[in-house]
C-alpha cells in the first residue's frame, strides 16, 4: 500500500485495487457490480416455456463477470441482485406470469394472476431484489414464464438486471 497526505492506496500487480481518501470514501474499481438492459423490445414472448429474458446493453460492469444474460460470481459472498421487467401488451386471460431470479443456489420469483385484470395488460411492472449467497463460479440469469394465453407480451428496454458484491 502507499499513503499521501490525503490519500491511502492499496495495489496488487501495481494495480490500485482500492482507494480511501481523506473524507473517508473508498473506491474499489474491481469490485463485481454490473447493470444491463434489454437493448431492445423483447417482443411476443412464447407461452408455456422458460423464456431467457435478454439483456443485450451492458451499461456498466466493473470486473468483466456479466456475459451472455448472465452474472457470474467471481468470488464467494453475498451478492444484492436486482430485476425490475417492464412488460407491456400482457394476456389478461392467461392463469399467471412469473418471473425468475435463478441463481445456482436458489431461485427467487415474482407472480401475478392476470386474469384479475379487466382487460389486457398495457404496462406491469415486476421486480425481485435479493441478498443472494453465491460461491465463486455460480450463476444468475433472468427467467419469464407465461402460463398459457396468448404470446403477446413484451419485455421493454426500460428493463434492468444488476447487481454487486455486498460481502
Amino acid at each position: 500500500f502507499t499513503s499521501g497526505a490525503d490519500t491511502l492506496n492499496f495495489s496488487t500487480a501495481a494495480t490500485e485495487r482500492m482507494k480511501i481518501d481523506s473524507a473517508g470514501r473508498v473506491t474499489m474499481p474491481y469490485q463485481p457490480a454490473f447493470l444491463a438492459r434489454p437493448a431492445s423490445h423483447q417482443s411476443n414472448i412464447a407461452t408455456n416455456i422458460y423464456v431467457g429474458v435478454i439483456f443485450g446493453t451492458e451499461v456498466f460492469d466493473r470486473n468483466s463477470d456479466f456475459a451472455s444474460n448472465t452474472f457470474t460470481a467471481p468470488v464467494g459472498g453475498a451478492y444484492q441482485l436486482n430485476v425490475s421487467i417492464e412488460l407491456n401488451s400482457g394476456d389478461s386471460s392467461c392463469p399467471y406470469i412469473f418471473l425468475n431470479l435463478a441463481t445456482s443456489n436458489r431461485t427467487y420469483r415474482s407472480i401475478i394472476d392476470p386474469s384479475s385484470f379487466d382487460k389486457l395488460i398495457d404496462y406491469f411492472t415486476f421486480t425481485i431484489s435479493a441478498l443472494a449467497d453465491m460461491d465463486a463460479g455460480d450463476t444468475a440469469s433472468v427467467t419469464y414464464y407465461q402460463g398459457a394465453g396468448s404470446a403477446q407480451g413484451d419485455i421493454t428496454p426500460e428493463s434492468f438486471f444488476s447487481g454487486y458484491l455486498a460481502c
